[in-house]
């Protein structure tokens, strides 16, 4: 599958100021034969140097042009004078198409214009048209170099190596009938082939024509320079026993990357990390919380949170062959060696400590949180002081916080058996709500599924022994919400192990007890083995946490809004866990697994059927927003099940010691078939004297599920629209306005930061991302 950058989202002046914008209304006073003069020698100028790019063997003079409008883009106009329109930008710039380059008709109408308005008539001929070209220029080689290779540090067609080989896909402007471009695509191959290369495969489809191509930098940089060629960029990459794990010897253990420079950092809050094979090359450093503390792992845990995080699925990455590091660790020692805080010490005032050194020192902004209250559950009233530290902290220093939902032995003494025959039942029991702090709404909280059956082979023959989930199912021991107010908690779920019945020993057994029911991580004490077993939400917390920090590495300056934006508006809840839970009804899957499991391809790139926008902004209380979302014609008309996925995160100032939590509260519509005038006249203030607000009907206005009194009970808010028959009689643009109300905070703050991803994803396999990425401003 392709993978593209995510694109930016396009937001609008407010209409004042957006009526008060010159060249959309009506054509700008030019001096028209100084500007026909103009356009005549940027039009030679744009053949000359197509000229002394094309091949010798070339047979037909082809001509690309990128042309920049100002007001209306006239593609009619383009098309009648027999150009073809191959994309349209934001910038109201078109990419067109002739087939030879006399462009006989278009000099014609430059010709009549230099004239000026002729005798009774108030312009020049074809004015509204002419006047509004801004610029005519070439398609230049360095915007035909594609995400993945910009990615790899190619940004020029310098950077190809002379005589180094590489394998890259070319794709062709979408230009004529399939038989033109099975043609072109040959006739390409056989020209890379002259000068020493290899074509390797070709797909011509109803709109993609590409090519693999194996050849020197030298070749690649000549097909930069070929102007039927739309982009050139790297080949997309596919991305397998216990017991025999836990036994392993250091001699025996796959080799380790070095981290890779830029690697980002994350915090581990807990009981320590201990020195260990494969996180020594990883741990930057370590503190004691508070200064003074020892800094060694002497419970474990830590040692077991950091393994996960910095290497995600271990078991993965031993049938990889290689273990390579997806973060760099710190950590702060927060607990002693018990596994407890000091009872002199104030948790709140640790968190602060702690989260601030590691920033402060590390560049830390990924933090995984897995420990909690076990005295705590959350009943449904406030957040604690816990949640609400963590909660500033995160606003304050634009820090993402990964929470675990908190464990739970399901049944015990003689209600053992219900363990299994009451499951998934007595999760949704009051005593199984989520442990403070994990009910904070600027942070993640993450609950667990189970990653298999759990089943020891020795254990598997004997009828007593049950397991309790299968795989993607809930892990029998995980927390659930909701949160404050109704909040969506835990938001994300990953894999954190499961649990057996054992009618022998009459227990529970997970991962310490049972390898097979628990996840691989790293040991605390690697003198004795390298890998240990353990089941629990403190396990999914930092598998979460690795799929951030990947994340963050492609999005360096991504905020934390974003980076919850992206990850909830990638994540689904699976099918396993949906059927599993489908009888308890009502909200019970969103109760035990928030919004899903995340897709970290989806969460990292768009492709072809499926394309991401997003912003990243500001909203000054008691204001909105409003963003243009471009809707291609094939997502209007083409048959099957489309989506538009919309998802915010903001970070409000809080205060625990209220009711109404959060300081401030924002939330969304998606709006189609009107103007953007007839949207801000209904959005905005106005005073009584001007009478009532003008209606917006419902049909205008998208139906997402879940809606909005669901929805906006949280700062991390993701709902869906889906379309089924065609929609095109409303229009080529939908808008999404994002409001934000002040509440108590309104004294204290001017202003609200937030992230918005929107998601336009088609069930067939349609070139969505190019149509979307022709219509746009700028490139994410």
């Amino acid at each position: 599958m392709p993978r593209y950058d995510h694109l930016i989202l396009e937001r609008l002046p407010e209409r004042f100021e957006r009526r008060k914008r010159p060249g959309f209304g009506q054509a700008p006073q030019r001096d028209e034969r100084t500007h026909a003069d103009r356009i005549n020698r940027e039009l030679d100028t744009a053949i000359e140097v197509q000229r002394l790019r094309r091949r010798p063997t070339a047979i037909r003079p082809e001509l690309i042009l990128r042309v920049s409008m100002l007001g209306q883009r006239f593609e009619d106009d383009w098309e009648a004078l027999g150009l073809t329109v191959l994309s349209s930008d934001a910038d109201r710039s078109l990419v067109l198409f002739s087939s030879n380059e006399e462009l006989r008709d278009f000099r014609e109408r430059i010709a009549a214009y230099s004239g000026g308005a002729r005798e009774g008539r108030r312009a020049a001929p074809h004015n509204a048209f002419l006047s509004s070209i801004e610029g005519i220029r070439t398609v230049e080689p360095v915007d035909r170099i594609g995400p993945r290779l910009r990615d790899a540090g190619i940004t020029r067609p310098e950077d190809f190596g002379e005589k180094q080989s590489y394998v890259l896909d070319v794709e062709l402007w979408d230009i004529g009938h399939r038989d033109v471009r099975q043609e072109r695509v040959l006739a390409l191959g056989r020209g890379v082939e002259a000068e020493g290369g290899e074509s390797l495969d070709t797909f011509v489809g109803p709109s993609i024509t590409l090519a693999r191509i194996r050849a020197s930098g030298r070749v690649m940089r000549s097909l930069l320079a070929v102007e039927v060629v739309s982009s050139i960029d790297l080949a997309p990459e596919p991305d397998s026993e216990m017991g025999a794990l836990l036994d392993i010897e250091l001699s025996e253990l796959p080799p380790i990357e070095d981290p890779a420079d830029g690697l980002p950092v994350i915090g581990i809050i807990d009981s320590g990390v201990n020195a260990h094979p494969l996180l020594d090359p990883v741990m930057i450093g370590a503190v004691g919380v508070p200064v003074g503390r020892d800094i060694a792992d002497i419970w474990g845990h830590g040692t077991k949170v950091a393994g996960v995080a910095a290497y995600g699925d271990l078991r993965a990455q031993f049938a990889s062959g290689v273990f390579r590091p997806g973060a760099r660790i710190c950590a702060a020692k927060v607990l002693n060696d018990t596994g407890n805080f000091d009872d002199t010490r104030l948790v709140p005032k640790l968190m602060d400590e702690a989260i601030r050194t590691l920033h402060g020192t590390y560049g830390c902004r990924l933090f995984v949180l897995a420990l909690a209250d076990r005295k705590s559950p959350y009943d449904g009233g406030k957040v604690g002081s816990w949640a609400a530290t963590l909660d500033a902290l995160a606003r304050e220093l634009d820090v993402l916080v990964f929470v675990s939902a908190g464990n739970r032995k399901p049944r015990q003494g003689r209600q053992l058996e219900e363990a299994v025959t009451y499951y998934p039942d007595y999760l949704l029991e009051a005593n199984n709500r989520l442990f403070e702090p994990a009910g904070a709404a600027n942070v993640l909280t993450i609950g667990s599924l189970a990653h298999g059956e759990g089943l020891d082979p020795d254990l598997a023959e004997d009828v007593r022994v049950r397991s309790i989930a299968r795989f993607n199912e809930p892990s029998p021991f995980t927390r659930v919400g909701p949160g404050l107010g109704g909040a969506v908690k835990p938001e994300l779920v990953d894999l954190g192990g499961t649990m057996v019945f054992d009618p022998v020993t009459r227990d529970l057994k997970d991962g310490k007890d049972l390898p097979t029911a628990g996840m691989l991580t790293t040991y605390h004490r690697a003198f004795e083995r390298l890998f240990t077993a353990c089941s629990g939400t403190s396990i999914a917390a930092p598998r979460v946490a690795f799929r951030a920090a990947q994340l963050l590495q492609r999005l360096p300056t991504a905020s934390s809004n974003l980076l919850r934006a992206l990850l909830v508006g990638a994540a689904d809840i699976p099918e396993e866990a949906r059927q599993r839970l489908a009888h308890l009804g009502g909200n019970a899957k969103i109760r035990v697994c928030g919004h899903g499991m995340v897709d970290l391809e989806q969460a990292a790139y768009s492709d072809d059927a499926r394309v991401v926008l997003y912003a990243e902004d500001r909203l000054t209380l008691d204001h909105f927003a409003v963003y243009r979302i471009p809707i291609p014609r094939e997502f209007q008309t083409e048959a099957g099940d489309r989506t538009i996925r919309v998802t915010l995160a903001y970070d409000p100032p809080v205060r625990h010691s209220r009711n109404d939590y959060r300081g401030v509260k924002m939330n969304f519509r998606l709006v189609r078939g009107t103007t953007t005038e007839e949207i801000f006249e209904h959005y905005r203030r106005r005073p009584e004297s001007e009478g009532p607000v003008p209606d917006l009907p419902k049909s205008l206005q998208c139906k997402l599920r879940p809606g909005p009194q669901e929805r906006e009970l949280s700062t991390v808010q993701t709902a869906e629209a889906l379309f089924r028959s065609d929609i095109s009689r409303y229009g080529d643009d939908y808008y999404l306005v994002i409001r934000c109300a002040a509440a108590w905070a309104k004294d204290h703050v001017a202003d609200q930061r937030f992230a918005v991803v929107v998601e336009i994803s088609h069930q067939a396999t349609l070139r969505l991302y190019e149509r979307v990425r022709q219509r746009i401003r700028f490139p994410g």
